[in-house]
């Protein structure tokens, strides 16, 4: 089965656990989507020879792995982190999702006027170990979210960041989250 060139390309981003997104700002990154999109059924027999699962997202594209128990609790808390830090995001603003730009200094004057935002962020804290001012712990969060590639710092100079299409993923993450009416009186606020 003969499979694309730049293959090994694709499989050093994603076998990190990362995405490769169609908006990304990288010429090289929407080169590799185009090629996995454009062969995702040979390059999906090719990575599940090798234990992956090739996955198709709303313009992104990642690698799950079949998981044992100790896997899925980490992969729990991963997801635990992710919800804390898409009701963040969230709280900043509705529409924040992929394509939404913004710069660090934009977060940081909003919170000196959102005490539910503050609090958000103070609640970030325990991803941030060791960080204490909101400037630090904010950046923390970003730099998490730039190695995960749900965001990619777009312009230096004025500091300004990209989100992703991957972002979807954090999104359908907690769309998929079912909670019975049954035990919904149960939970507390």
């Amino acid at each position: 089965m003969p499979v694309p060139t730049h293959t090994s390309d694709i499989f050093e981003i994603l076998s990190k656990g990362q995405f490769i997104c169609s908006n990304s700002g990288k010429d090289s990154t929407r080169k590799l989507y185009n090629i996995i999109d454009d062969n995702f059924e040979e390059l999906f027999d090719y990575f599940t020879s090798i234990n992956l699962v090739l996955e198709r997202g709303d313009e992104y594209f990642m690698f799950t792995r079949f998981e044992n128990k100790t896997d899925l609790e980490r992969k729990l808390e991963a997801a635990f982190r992710w919800i804390d830090i898409l009701d963040f995001f969230k709280t900043v603003d509705h529409s924040f999702g992929a394509g939404y730009r913004f710069t660090p200094a934009d977060i940081l004057v909003r919170l000196s006027v959102d005490v539910d935002l503050k609090n958000k962020l103070e609640g970030l804290k325990k991803y941030a170990a060791g960080k204490e001012k909101h400037a630090e712990i904010l950046d923390k969060i970003l730099d998490l979210m730039r190695k995960d590639n749900f965001i990619e710092l777009e312009n230096e100079i004025s500091n300004s960041y990209k989100t992703l299409a991957s972002f979807h993923y954090l999104e359908r993450l907690v769309l998929s989250i079912n909670i019975p009416e049954s035990v919904q009186n149960e939970i507390p606020e």
